[in-house]
């Protein structure tokens, strides 16, 4: 038995039960797996891009789980940095999550990028004009980090952490975790920027490309508020759904209404600069360029009710209903209002990825519409199953919730 391996003090559900959804979702990774492997062995043209569709569903999965996982620098800036000591019962898990998400969207890049073997060339020959390369030195500098602040809680499983030489080099990192929170909100902020500065800077791109401060397109700032207005619900989220699914009460209540708080406040910030960003894009661009608003939506694959999805009900309305402390103390409505606002920032990255390639802009195009195949699908939700493997070992043998056993008792 393996019950040796637990944390001190919490129970955990029979090794054969265990062994079963370990199977399972290790068959979902394996599916993905048989895809990736067809993707490296006959390239690209077995998935639903083509030369029109460079960006697809990978890159659409790449910047929600990216934003997403902003929980993690955000939360530890909050804690880290700014203090809130709230945050310390949650923070084991934020960190997972980025370095999962972080992790899984450059496991997803090696196939997108169509030569994995040259994977290397953007480090080693840097296009030093493109947004890009800040966003691959970012990346991966950021992920660093996140393994970093993994490994402590890593090394104080109970049995690792019997070891003299590991305690004491976990307690150490833990020390100086501050550090390592201020560099990973750096790189998080600039990266995250970056990425929505890619497209601001399209000009031939007219559903995408901004007006912006200085060097930057407004894009840039609006994807870093979008990112730390949805990555502490997307924790929350996942901190229930690991709740609900093993019965176990693992993280207080009112830490979650404070981080619904936090990511509400910022999702206003974001929402409040979105609106306006929208309608200068709709009255004074777009007319400054020969084209109108209606002449950016198609049908009901890119309607215009994508947009109004995202600006009014994943947006205007998760966001007072995280505000909202009435609102916000109820756990069906927090809940609801962070699925909303979740959704609502993976339409934006939807609709600025693939939406902004499927518009035509010279006379002779067409508007174009683009299908992911199995071989995308499969290898994105092989992203989640490798997530889902790696949250069931740290939650089965790592200390990940220091509330989990006080929780437990009252109830």
């Amino acid at each position: 038995m393996d019950s040796n391996l637990f944390p001190e003090g919490v129970s955990r559900c029979g090794l054969p039960k265990f062994m079963i959804w370990m199977t399972l979702v290790t068959l979902v990774l394996l599916w993905g797996v048989y895809a990736a492997v067809q993707i490296f062995m006959y390239g690209i043209g077995v998935t639903g891009l083509d030369n029109y569709f460079g960006f697809g569903l990978w890159i659409t999965f790449d910047l929600a789980v990216i934003a997403l996982g902003a929980g993690a620098f955000f939360t530890g800036f909050l804690k880290y940095i700014l203090k809130i000591d709230q945050l310390k019962n949650i923070i084991n898990l934020a960190v997972i999550l980025g370095f999962l998400c972080y992790s899984g969207a450059m496991l997803i890049l090696t196939m997108d990028i169509g030569q994995p073997i040259r994977a290397w060339f953007g480090y080693w020959h840097p296009n030093v004009h493109s947004m890009l390369t800040e966003v691959i030195f970012c990346i991966t500098c950021y992920c660093a980090v996140l393994l970093i602040e993994f490994i402590p809680l890593i090394l104080e499983q109970k049995q690792l952490n019997k070891i003299p030489f590991v305690h004491y080099f976990a307690h150490h990192l833990h020390v100086n975790m501050a550090l390592f929170a201020g560099i990973g909100t750096f790189l998080s902020t600039f990266h995250q920027g970056s990425l929505g500065g890619m497209y601001g800077v399209m000009f031939g791109r007219p559903y995408a490309f901004r007006e912006g401060f200085f060097i930057w397109p407004w894009t840039f700032f609006l994807f870093i508020l979008s990112a730390i207005g949805s990555g502490p619900v997307f924790t929350v989220l996942v901190c229930t759904l690991i709740e609900k699914m093993t019965g176990k009460k693992l993280v207080e209540y009112k830490v979650k209404a404070l981080m619904g708080k936090i990511a509400g406040t910022m999702l206003c910030v974001y929402m409040f600069f979105k609106i306006i960003d929208t309608w200068a894009w709709a009255v004074g661009y777009l007319p400054s360029v020969g084209l109108t608003f209606e002449q950016m939506f198609y049908g009901n694959v890119y309607g215009q009710w994508l947009l109004w999805t995202e600006l009014v009900l994943c947006g205007i309305v998760p966001a007072v209903m995280l505000i909202t402390p009435s609102i916000r103390n109820n756990p069906t409505l927090l809940y609801t209002a962070a699925i909303l606002d979740c959704i609502g920032i993976s339409i934006n990255r939807y609709v600025f990825t693939v939406q902004t390639i499927a518009i035509p802009v010279m006379p002779f195009d067409n508007w174009e519409v683009y299908a992911p195949n199995w071989a995308e699908w499969a290898t994105s939700i092989m992203i989640c199953a490798y997530a889902a493997l790696v949250i069931s070992l740290c939650y089965r043998y790592l200390p990940v919730f220091p509330q989990e056993i006080k929780l437990n008792k009252k109830s």
